[in-house]
């Protein structure tokens, strides 16, 4: 990748580069089931008997990829992402009526239970005469709460898929997305998730632990292969698609949201500044730029339930226009 003032030039990214990174990738562990599992949730929703327009369909990425330099991992590079978007994202889309695939990184936010307390089991819950444990009083409602609904949401409509490096996370998408094409405008793809850019390549990576003892660690990384250029074009060519551009730099935010947003095909971009994100995003379209902030007058509002209505209306707009 070149850079230069401040600003990425993309490269295209060929199907030949997609299908090296695919093969030379770990095979997806209990990948069999995890198609069966997606296939059956999608599948419902592509019968002819279903009501189409109102049967939709969104896979929510969410929190960050790690880029192991092991085989048998010890140490890896992470990407920064709490995963709180995505959880809170999920939320909405399913109150707006959508299923939803909520594909995340393992320990990262979970939909209904962001106001549970970080470490919930030790918190939550208190012990009765030695063995009988109960609810604390002060998180009663809360966890009552996050249990019921988050339990209804998974018997019906909910299906959560856990990832850790970025061989799982682009396997798991690539699967999602063939799986959603008989959905076509139907299906929509938030892709929260925080993607590494740079990899170590399986078959050149060290099985065992780096050795500290060896001295200073020269380790070259490759370029991940753009996937969002072939999920648009080859994986779920009719769906809404819609990306995410983090910067610490507002100068320069904008101007890479813009150009990821022509580079790929998207349908939106949401522009996130580092400070500010929790309270406001500008969503970058082919026919403006729109800032969506969080309603400060209401305690615990999120950014994501004006930013998920926005989505919702576009993408209903969309479908009726295919």
């Amino acid at each position: 990748m070149d850079v230069s003032n401040g600003f990425e030039f993309f490269e295209e990214t060929t199907n030949a580069e997609v299908e090296s990174f695919f093969d030379s990738s770990p095979p997806l562990k209990d990948g069999d089931e995890i198609r069966r599992r997606v296939e059956d949730f999608v599948g419902k929703r592509c019968s002819p008997a279903v009501n189409e327009r109102n049967n939709k369909v969104v896979c929510v990425t969410s929190g960050g990829t790690t880029v192991p330099l092991e085989q048998r991992c010890v140490r890896y590079i992470d990407n920064f992402s709490s995963g709180y978007r995505g959880a809170a994202s999920t939320e909405y889309f399913l109150k707006a009526g959508y299923s939803v695939i909520f594909l995340y990184r393992r320990g990262t936010y979970q939909p209904y239970c962001r106001d549970l307390p970080d470490d919930p089991l030790l918190e939550c819950f208190d012990v009765l005469d030695g063995s009988t444990v109960t609810v604390h009083p002060a998180h009663t409602e809360k966890v009552r709460t996050a249990i019921s609904e988050h339990r209804a949401a998974i018997r019906g409509a909910l299906l959560k898929l856990p990832f850790t490096t970025i061989f799982e996370y682009l396997q798991l998408l690539r699967l999602v997305a063939l799986s959603m094409r008989c959905l076509g405008s139907r299906a929509l793809f938030y892709l929260a998730a925080a993607v590494s850019d740079f990899y170590v390549p399986w078959e050149s990576m060290a099985e065992h632990k780096i050795q500290s003892g060896l001295g200073p660690l020269d380790m070259r990384l490759n370029q991940a292969p753009k996937m969002l250029s072939v999920l648009r074009k080859d994986w779920a060519p009719a769906a809404f698609c819609i990306s995410f551009k983090l910067e610490t730099d507002t100068m320069i935010l904008l101007k890479k949201a813009g150009s990821a947003l022509k580079k790929y095909k998207m349908h939106m971009v949401v522009a996130n500044e580092l400070l500010t994100r929790k309270d406001e995003v500008i969503v970058v379209t082919e026919s403006g730029n729109f800032v969506v902030q969080r309603d400060k007058t209401r305690p615990g509002a999120d950014v994501e339930s004006p930013l998920i209505e926005l989505i919702v209306d576009r993408h209903s707009s969309y479908i009726d226009s295919v």
